[in-house]
């Protein structure tokens, strides 16, 4: 396994100055890479746990107004979904403090304002996910580039010998695909985890618009008493 280690590495430091560019760029963005899907990983498993003490707080029959209140203190260490919930409440008050009396504009004015705080969460959530794609779909293009330019330079550097063998092509031949397959363990990662966040980022999504709705649906069947000033009752 040493031998084997070492011949690779041998082979890299033998390769041309253009493979070695390929070489190092490839390895930045495996690096690059791995470095976001751990940062996804731990990242996504606080929002659902966020998300799912909220909920449970948000259907434990607790008083909304305390719950709003609670979201306004710690704004910052809350999770998405009490972030939603927060604009859409704080949208809410403010209207009635101006005395709209319209049910529709107050449960349209609450709506909008969830929507608008959902779409914010989502463009953080979904921060750095197009780098995955971008990695998975280039990587191993760049790495045939590399591959291509280094049999090109090995096939050069044999135009003025006499007699070619096997073992004269080999070791040019094998340092440019060395480049492949660097490209190839920078994209495989990439994918694969792009595709396995997609999936959790939707369910994170369909979860908050299920809230979203849920929310409003209570907001409607008390915004006669709520719109005449009166308390704000618990989830129900």
């Amino acid at each position: 396994m040493n031998n084997q280690d070492l011949s690779i590495i041998q082979l890299i430091l033998e390769a041309s100055l253009i493979v070695q560019l390929v070489m190092l760029l490839l390895v930045f963005l495996s690096l690059a890479s791995w470095t976001v899907i751990f940062g996804k990983f731990f990242g996504l498993g606080r929002v659902r746990g966020f998300n799912d003490e909220f909920e449970r707080e948000f259907w434990s029959g607790r008083n909304l107004n305390d719950l709003y209140n609670l979201a306004m203190d710690n704004p910052r260490k809350g999770g998405p979904m009490e972030r939603i919930f927060a604009s859409g409440m704080r949208e809410f008050l403010k209207l009635r403090e101006r005395r709209v009396s319209d049910a529709g504009a107050l449960l349209d004015g609450a709506r909008r304002a969830m929507r608008a705080s959902f779409q914010r969460e989502m463009d953080a959530i979904e921060h750095h996910l197009s780098f995955l794609a971008t990695v998975g779909s280039v990587a191993p293009y760049i790495g045939l580039f590399g591959t291509v330019w280094g049999i090109m330079h090995a096939f050069t550097g044999l135009a003025n010998l006499q007699q070619v063998t096997l073992a004269t092509v080999a070791p040019g031949i094998a340092e440019a695909l060395v480049a492949t397959a660097i490209g190839l363990f920078a994209a495989i990662p990439a994918v694969m985890a792009y595709n396995r966040f997609s999936r959790q980022i939707d369910q994170v999504a369909i979860r908050m618009e299920t809230f979203i709705e849920e929310f409003s649906n209570i907001l409607q069947r008390n915004v006669g008493q709520l719109a005449q000033g009166g308390p704000t009752g618990a989830a129900h």
